[in-house]
């Protein structure tokens, strides 16, 4: 009888190492994964991308700080940043993209910015199947979201909190110190020739805000508006800001050091930041915004008595029709 008893333990033993066995072996299936973009569509995939395409260099600088730089097999011209970037095949550029490829590389998240050329493009895609999200931080605080979200896209969700705190404590620290601050009225110049600036819209008028600016005609529907030169005039301004580009020679603000009854020529507020910086919704955009928040602190301080016009006061110049337009 005893021998029986250990005979059917041992079984027993046997029958519950085989099942634990089994389990161990079956994969376990991961829920999907579900984020909505900024255009408020649910992204959701079966499984983390590991095969990702970038259509705008700022997409390209938030997927590698999201941890997934290495998982990028295709981006855009222009994608620089970090490094690395420069050695990813090139899939188009802002006004073309080279759809029949993008295909044949099989990506399984397209990570997008869309404008005008693009959007006609981007059709093409979507009827392929190839699951997109959209990226547009239009504010500062955006950015850190995006970067959570991407992560957990990514099955980077790690390395993705990590980037988006320390992007949240750089933001809040820059509010704290500005928010208080005597207003600075700014004129931000995209392009000068035709003359294009930002709506309030624009994250880069966000970081005007925030470091106690306002942005002159931020108050303009069109997202980049062209205005003319004397309506930026009228508005007298007392910083004109502009983000250098590697496509201009120059900078585009020579042509307003010979109007010397613009406030931002009296006091030497003629601003050049580094454009990858500010125009890019990606993480170094924190680096931008501390430069214009330098600026309009170093514009505060050279505030005084002795000025021909107060702060607030407007050139004495009709205003000409401002018009609206698309980015170029």
């Amino acid at each position: 009888m005893k021998k029986n008893t250990t005979l059917s333990s041992l079984s027993i033993a046997a029958c519950l190492c085989g099942a634990l066995i089994s389990i161990l072996a079956t994969p376990i299936a991961r829920a999907a994964i579900s984020v909505t973009d900024d255009l408020g569509t649910t992204i959701t995939l079966a499984r983390p991308a590991q095969k990702i395409i970038s259509l705008s260099p700022h997409v390209t600088e938030l997927v590698f700080a999201a941890g997934a730089g290495d998982h990028l097999i295709g981006t855009v011209k222009y994608s620089d940043y970090p490094e690395a970037a420069k050695a990813i095949p090139r899939v188009g550029d802002n006004r073309q993209l080279d759809i029949e490829r993008i295909i044949a590389m099989k990506p399984d998240l397209l990570v997008v910015w869309m404008h005008g050329a693009f959007e006609r493009q981007l059709e093409p895609l979507r009827k392929s199947g190839i699951p997109y999200y959209f990226s547009d931080p239009h504010k500062l605080e955006d950015v850190p979201a995006t970067l959570l979200k991407l992560g957990t896209l990514f099955g980077t969700e790690k390395q993705a909190q990590i980037a988006a705190a320390e992007f949240s404590q750089q933001l809040n620290q820059l509010i704290a110190r500005y928010q208080n601050k005597p207003k600075v009225r700014t004129f931000y110049q995209v392009w000068s020739k035709p003359i294009y600036t930002l709506n309030d819209k624009n994250i880069v008028s966000d970081a005007i805000r925030i470091c106690g600016g306002e942005n002159i005609f931020g108050h303009l529907s069109a997202a980049a508006p062209v205005v003319g030169l004397e309506s930026v005039i009228q508005e007298n301004p007392e910083v004109i800001l502009t983000g250098d580009s590697k496509l201009q020679a120059t900078s585009g603000l020579e042509q307003w050091k010979d109007i010397k009854n613009l406030l931002a020529v009296k006091n030497n507020n003629l601003i050049v930041v580094d454009g990858d910086l500010l125009n890019r919704a990606g993480p170094r955009i924190i680096e931008g915004a501390k430069a214009v928040c330098a600026a309009l602190d170093q514009a505060r301080n050279r505030r005084g008595t002795k000025l021909d016009n107060k702060i607030d006061d407007k050139a004495d110049i009709k205003t000409a029709p401002v018009k609206s337009s698309s980015t170029p």
